[in-house]
């Protein structure tokens, strides 16, 4: 019980790691005019080609993606691209508001609404991938990143996403229903533990003498080493490679190959669920490597681009399973999602906040859990009637749109009802 309740921590640090770097990349393109300039060279064009020619677009493509009728229709819809910026806003409403994690709906929200899931998880790096390269600046960072640290891990990253590309894009020449169900399995664990301790969190929180005040929680994360990072620093396998020279007098040193495999793990996670790998990041550099928080921070959004991009770029795009009008409306919509969800923090409860997380992970575990045994009984694995999985997935999508739709209804309404609080005009 203490190992999984050890896990469900790891994951949430993680998620709110990754939560805050989606903040911050958001805050760097609406603070750029520059910035806002590209995004609107790449999405005017997809909205006016698309609205203008959408009908002799629809008649020239294929009807769907691909060889097989699994994938998504190829084609421009206002639709489709307006159903790209209400999941992108949902999802930037949850990391601004909440702090932590927002993206983990993403996959499963496009998976509800249709999206197979190899073409989900592609299009989410695409989508993670343009929000690094518009949203980093590198050279405030660069006091904070290790570059020996980055290149080590990226040697196995860059090796994790390769296998995890070759594994989905295996399963799916193999029977996309099998794709579907693997991806679907590993959501299913992954927002199972992490909607679990949330929620264990969260009822913690409310008997806490604070009531739960605090928004994010946490204590300063990575000040001391645990015992773990102790022991992995105490084995001398070389090649070694040196760290927080600045924090500690001659640094601190660890073995290549531990930043290798980490790495390794990361980039299958990324390229196999599509989230950038930055919730699993900050919690093995920090818990088990002994990373200072300060470094790991830098570090990470450095390798965030360059996984993110090596997965998303060279593992899904150029076998075509990134749906772009779909990526550049999830970008819009969390621009501006985070950016509400933000504000809306500084007139909520805390408690509140970390109950809304706890149900947004468990409408993400409910939708993909109802949504398995239906892909499962498709490719032999038990009996299930048809009724009885459409059933299933009914409830299931139910479950996980009301769920978010109240959340995201609610951040908007506490916005706008606060709205000249907000700006300093009431107390």
């Amino acid at each position: 019980m203490n190992f999984f309740r050890k896990a469900g921590q790891m994951m949430y640090l993680g998620a709110k790691a990754h939560a805050d770097w989606e903040i911050e990349m958001a805050g760097n393109i609406l603070r750029s005019r520059k910035r806002l300039m590209v995004l609107g060279f790449l999405t005017l064009p997809i909205l006016i080609f698309g609205v203008v020619f959408a009908g002799d677009i629809a008649s020239e493509l294929p009807h769907m993606i691909g060889s097989k009728t699994a994938l998504t229709p190829s084609f421009f819809t206002v639709g489709i691209f307006v159903s790209s910026i209400l999941i992108g806003l949902c999802a930037g409403l949850i990391t601004g508001c909440i702090g932590a994690g927002g993206g983990f709906i993403i996959a499963p929200a496009l998976m509800s609404a249709g999206i197979k899931g190899i073409l989900a998880v592609g299009t989410d790096l695409f989508h993670i991938f343009a929000k690094a390269i518009m949203g980093s600046v590198l050279h405030k960072k660069l006091g904070n990143i290790s570059v020996s640290l980055a290149i080590i891990f990226l040697i196995g990253s860059m090796g994790g996403a390769t296998l995890g590309g070759l594994l989905n894009r295996f399963l799916y020449d193999l029977n996309p229903i099998i794709s579907d169900a693997f991806i679907t399995t590993i959501y299913v664990l992954m927002l199972g533990g992490l909607g679990a301790y949330s929620l264990i969190d969260y009822l913690q929180a409310r008997k806490a003498p604070d009531g739960g005040g605090s928004a994010h929680g946490g204590k300063s994360e990575g000040a001391e080493m645990g015992s773990l990072p102790k022991k992995l620093q105490a084995v001398h396998l070389p090649p070694m490679v040196t760290f927080d020279q600045g924090l500690i007098p001659g640094g601190r040193q660890i073995s290549s190959w531990f930043l290798i495999l980490s790495g390794f793990f990361v980039g299958l996670a990324a390229a196999i669920m599509g989230v950038g790998g930055g919730f699993l990041t900050f919690p093995i550099f920090v818990y088990v490597l002994g990373v200072s928080s300060m470094t790991t921070v830098g570090t990470d959004i450095f390798q965030i681009i360059f996984t993110a991009g090596y997965a998303g770029i060279g593992q899904y795009a150029i076998y075509g399973f990134i749906f772009y009008t779909l990526a550049m409306g999830m970008l819009l919509g969390s621009l501006l999602g985070i950016q509400i969800g933000a504000m809306s923090t500084k007139v909520v409860k805390g408690i509140t906040i970390r109950g809304f997380y706890a149900m947004a992970v468990l409408a993400g575990f409910i939708n993909r859990f109802f949504a398995l045994p239906a892909k499962l009984a498709s490719v032999g694995a038990f009996p299930l009637s048809k009724g009885t999985a459409n059933i299933l997935n009914f409830i299931g999508n139910l479950s996980f749109f009301i769920i978010i739709s109240i959340f995201a209804l609610w951040v908007m309404g506490t916005f706008f009802m606060n709205i000249k609080k907000l700006k300093g005009e009431e107390v």
